[in-house]
């Protein structure tokens, strides 16, 4: 919702999903995919409609690649693979076989028939909750659009984002932008832009960050309060697009600005530096990543290796991306890449809200409490045994460890350890070399888990902390229910207890204890990471330079000092209290 400071100024709070501050005249974008008109065709048509489409579809694999290729030159091979997904999507078999055989039945044209297959796997994709699954929606719709555009007129078909009589620098605002749209961007004219829809996610997102494009997404109903040609101020680091901005907002801006330049430049010092604190303690600081095209960005931030290498992508997309070879593939490349330093794959956390097509045909009356996780995986030796072999075969090429989600009791992690096992044994009699000695690490995010920390320790050789999900079941709060938001705490006392309790369980048992979910890049809560004995936290790659720095400004006993201050507390707020005002006091400079 729009807040308005004054009679002249409004502000519209979004999701910061790349830096900057820039400040221009908006540029409205409409609607990406516009709805072809439905007419009949004839049995002797359906030929003929059939061939337009492949003709389409050649047409669009070729603007891909062309497309690929201009940004590999601009943004590097790693961002330019974003477009290698984009080709598996345009060559899905269930999506053109469904389109063919209403071609035959129904005998509509055929830009109707694919517009209509297409929405139908959109709206099921935006229903999704899970934010990284329902992003992949947006290149589902730039590569559709592009089909759209190649089965219209000719002269259109080669089109992309045009903005003729723009002759000065503009900020874009659209309901979203594909990451065809972020990679066409002219940065001569367009400085930053702003979207209705969006995540930090989204390959647009990425994109923009790779790209220096400021960017802030997530804005509902933008497209409704601004107009082509309105001054606006976008601020990229805190997620604000400022309407007809005061002067008084400009002056504070123009300070901050000079502010942001001096901290960049300072954190950059940081980067090829050990995360340790002020008094010497070291600290494993790694990315979580989803795409090994991340890789290049978090090494660029100094990262010590990956904490979490989700792997759901392979299975919410194409199936040849979920082959055994394809992911031996990924996964050696990842290891070979972070080199010395480790990659940690976590098996894929299916179910919940992250559905594998095929998988999942029963509906669940409460599927956050039902099959997901290592229960899949369990239960799936077809979809888990491929994943454990290819990641015993990247062992063998990088320092590579292992870790299973969604685990609630010792049989769970003795079975998926036994698992294991036995393909380290087949790999063995094959003759295909792996790690013997790979880590194994179990998930920590589901209050059994965390309270049977010293059985589960036994089991394992590390724990890595979820703390998304362990906030979620601890609290009994879904993390995307509006309604509830608010007791969605990771300060909440309850959950700080059982962080506690699982750091110290480790080390009593002799296994290292990491943190990987959004608690780890909280700067607020860094100084609790260092008092509990975190040995590795694993973060976001623009997260990683403030979190160093704010760990060298911290001392051990400080830190332990505030663990003992809020043992005695029974409140979010009073924790978060006390938090803050050790770190304004520590690293004023990177708090906004």
């Amino acid at each position: 919702m729009p807040e308005n400071d004054s009679r002249e100024e409004i502000r519209f709070a979004g999701t910061a999903v790349s830096p900057g501050i820039v400040r221009g005249r908006v540029h409205l974008k409409g609607v990406l995919m516009d709805e072809p008109e439905s007419r009949r065709i004839a049995e002797g048509e359906v030929e003929g409609e059939k061939a337009r489409l492949r003709q389409a579809l050649v047409k669009t694999r070729e603007q891909i690649i062309e497309m690929r290729q201009k940004i590999e030159v601009s943004a590097g091979s790693e961002n330019a693979s974003i477009f290698d997904a984009h080709l598996l999507l345009l060559e899905d078999s269930t999506v053109l076989d469904e389109i063919m055989r209403l071609l035959e039945n129904e005998r509509r044209n055929v830009d109707r028939v694919y517009f209509e297959v297409i929405e139908r796997y959109l709206e099921s994709l935006r229903r999704i909750e899970d934010p990284y699954l329902r992003e992949r929606a947006i290149d589902i719709e730039d590569v559709a659009r592009r089909v759209l555009r190649n089965l219209g007129p000719g002269e259109n078909a080669d089109e992309e984002m045009v903005f003729e009589g723009m002759g000065e620098e503009f900020i874009l605002v659209a309901h979203d932008l594909t990451p065809s749209d972020t990679a066409s961007i002219d940065r001569n004219h367009v400085m930053g832009f702003a979207t209705e829809v969006g995540s930090t996610v989204s390959h647009t997102a990425i994109m923009a960050r790779s790209l220096n494009i400021p960017a802030v997404v997530g804005i509902p109903a933008l497209r409704s309060e601004v107009e082509t040609g309105d001054v606006v101020l976008l601020d990229g680091y805190n997620g604000l697009l400022i309407i007809r901005p005061s002067e008084e907002t400009l002056e504070k801006y123009e300070v901050l600005k000079a502010e942001k330049a001096v901290l960049l430049d300072d954190l950059q010092e940081m980067r090829d530096r050990e995360t340790e604190t002020a008094d010497g303690k070291q600290i494993t600081l790694s990315a979580n990543i989803e795409f090994s095209h991340e890789v290049s960005q978090v090494q660029k931030q100094g990262a010590e290796g990956v904490g979490l290498f989700r792997t759901e992508f392979f299975y919410a997309n194409e199936e040849a991306l979920r082959t055994e070879k394809a992911q031996t593939r990924q996964y050696i490349d990842v290891a070979m890449a972070v080199a010395p330093n480790a990659v940690i794959i976590r098996t894929v956390d299916l179910g919940g809200d992250k559905l594998m097509p095929g998988l999942f045909t029963e509906p669940e009356p409460n599927p956050f409490l039902g099959w997901r996780g290592i229960r899949v995986c369990l239960d799936e030796p077809d979809i888990f045994r491929p994943q454990l072999r290819s990641i015993l075969r990247a062992s063998a090429r990088g320092k590579v460890g292992v870790m299973f989600p969604f685990i609630c009791c010792v049989e769970e992690i003795r079975n998926a350890v036994a698992a294991l096992d036995e393909e380290k044994e087949n790999l063995r009699k094959a003759g295909e070399p792996f790690d013997a000695n790979i880590e194994v690490g179990a998930m920590i995010e589901i209050p059994s888990a965390a309270l049977m920390a010293d059985e589960l320790a036994k089991e394992v050789d590390f724990f890595s902390i979820g703390t998304n999900d362990l906030v979620q079941y601890t609290l009994a709060v879904d993390r995307v229910n509006d309604r509830v938001a608010d007791l969605f705490r990771t300060s909440n006392p309850a959950v700080l207890r059982l962080i506690k309790h699982v750091v110290e369980a480790a080390h009593r048992n002799g296994i290292w204890a990491g943190v990987c979910g959004e608690m780890a890049g909280d700067l607020m809560m860094t100084p609790l990471m260092v008092g509990f004995g975190v040995d590795e936290l694993s973060v976001g790659a623009s997260q990683l330079l403030s979190v160093r720095r704010a760990i060298s400004r911290l001392e051990v006993p400080e830190c332990q000092q505030l663990v003992e201050k809020i043992g005695g507390v029974a409140s979010a707020v009073e924790v978060e209290t006390l938090c803050r005002d050790l770190a304004m006091e520590k690293y004023p400079e990177l708090i906004s």
